[in-house]
């Protein structure tokens, strides 16, 4: 053809299978795709067709067919392509992704090619704005602050002879992933739990607890101070009425600050929604600590803490409220209070 126009045996010509697949510039709920098909292709392609999947989705028969799009039909723009919003990806969730070019005929069928190989990536964590997205939601559930005096840990009797076992040293352990599924902490960073949450009638710790029969009360100026950072990492409920805040405690300058300063939101201690400390007022007088009253505060602490630096009781009330122990429990999707628009 002289006038540069295709034929139209060049326009029914077989379309190459797009080869060379690479995935970049992933984000919790994008990214981008790029792939290598000839120039000739690239001239004439109106259309790609996306697949993407879960990875645990081990259906041999995933593309059934062939010569249709199956998922995501995008007209065709140069590479490489942002994907996002489509599927509402998940943070931090493997993926199994193919493509096709495809040419659209005037009767409105589809030329195409054969699916590329499958390529499988994973999507990233929740990024510093989806965590400020997720605490500026946790304010509005926090409600007014109460005085406390003691952080606590609750567990069983084998625990604690394990630690005493151990140099009575409570050491960090990875952070499990319960909660929000893109929370940049769980499985990466270790700490050790502590609970800071009062009865309204009593201003003590709860008697009762999911956790086990003995538990560890510190005063609460051991781990919260001025030499302590504050950060917000998570907001959740696993179906229930009431909703957690994860908190993380790191001693300035700590590896468990370094991990977070880049990663969560950091909180003013003298003023945020969830957990305060005031430096006294007089000489003689004791710090004030504050906790949110309408959220269970889970307070991740990064360093060892010693059985020496405060006390190991039994507790008085029942343990077995099992339902309320939050171990890789999944963060209810559906809750329009503790979800953002990026995945669960």
């Amino acid at each position: 053809c002289n006038d540069g126009k295709m034929s139209v045996k060049e326009m029914d010509a077989p379309l190459a299978t797009p080869c060379n697949i690479q995935i970049c510039e992933v984000t919790c709920d994008s990214f981008r795709i790029v792939w290598d098909m000839p120039p000739e292709d690239t001239a004439r392609a109106t259309h790609f067709f996306i697949d993407l999947s879960r990875k645990e989705s081990r259906d041999p028969n995933r593309f059934k067919h062939r010569d249709v799009p199956t998922k995501l039909v995008a007209k065709a723009v140069p590479l490489p392509m942002a994907v996002r919003g489509h599927w509402f990806l998940s943070p931090r969730t493997e993926y199994c992704v193919a493509v096709q070019t495809a040419v659209r005929q005037p009767d409105g069928d589809y030329l195409v090619s054969e699916w590329s190989q499958v390529v499988e990536f994973c999507t990233g964590d929740y990024a510093m704005e989806h965590l400020q997205q997720l605490l500026d939601k946790a304010k509005v559930s926090a409600g007014r602050l109460l005085k406390f005096s003691v952080f606590y840990r609750n567990q069983h009797p084998e625990y604690f002879d394990y630690v005493r076992e151990c140099g009575s040293l409570m050491r960090p352990a990875l952070k499990d992933c319960s909660g929000s599924h893109g929370s940049p902490i769980n499985g990466k960073l270790q700490g050790v739990f502590f609970s800071c949450n009062t009865e309204f009638d009593t201003g003590l710790p709860p008697r009762d607890s999911p956790y086990g029969p003995l538990r560890f009360q510190i005063p609460a100026g051991h781990l919260l101070n001025p030499n302590i950072s504050l950060y917000f990492a998570d907001f959740y409920c696993m179906y229930t009425a009431y909703h957690y805040v994860v908190l993380v405690l790191a001693p300035v300058g700590s590896e468990g600050d370094t991990f977070c300063r880049t990663r969560l939101p950091m909180l003013d201690l003298a003023s945020n929604p969830f957990l305060t400390y005031a430096d006294p007022q007089r000489p003689g007088e004791e710090p004030l600590f504050c906790h949110a009253s309408d959220v269970i505060l889970e307070v991740l602490f990064t360093e060892p803490v010693h059985l020496d630096q405060g006390s190991v009781e039994q507790i008085s009330g029942h343990h077995q409220l099992k339902s309320l122990t939050t171990a890789n429990a999944k963060k209810d999707p559906s809750c329009k209070v503790c979800n953002i628009s990026v995945g669960r």
